[in-house]
């Protein structure tokens, strides 16, 4: 059965499972691959991959300092591209966070909402973990749906 097939609610479901199943992965900058390597990105794009099918888009090779140095809101682009853009206070879980590490800076890591309060995301020096939002509630810069 195909994501777009799925109720919303077995949809987002799907989703936040499938982003638990990749709980333990190591970081690896620009690996997509669950339980040998990704990074935040490629957290997404593998979640992606499993619900969804294909990916939509290639992401192209990509240094650790590429929002900065190229001033795009190039994660951002891509997602309105290819999720539902939401406002804040109608986000949900199953919904994919763009966070920003400061307020002049690009949007630059992604976060899948599994709970009220809990993300999973990968980060750097560290294995995909389900974490609470807290102090990442404040960096959130963009809400997107995912498709369907």
């Amino acid at each position: 059965m195909s994501a777009q097939d799925l109720s919303g609610e077995d949809r987002r479901t799907r989703i936040i499972a499938e982003a638990r199943a990749w709980i333990g992965t190591p970081y690896r900058h620009q690996a997509s691959l669950k339980g040998v390597g990704c990074d935040c990105l490629g957290l997404v794009r593998g979640v992606w991959r499993a619900v969804y099918g294909a990916e939509p888009e290639e992401p192209g090779p990509y240094q650790a300092g590429w929002a900065e140095a190229a001033g795009a809101e190039t994660l951002r682009d891509a997602s309105r591209r290819h999720l539902d853009e939401i406002s804040r206070d109608l986000m949900a879980p199953g919904d994919l966070l763009l966070f920003r590490w400061q307020a002049h800076l690009p949007a630059k890591h992604l976060g899948i909402l599994t709970e009220a309060e809990a993300m999973v995301h990968a980060h750097e020096r560290a294995s995909v973990a389900e974490v609470p939002l807290g102090l990442w509630a404040r960096k959130i810069a963009h809400v997107f749906r995912f498709p369907g």
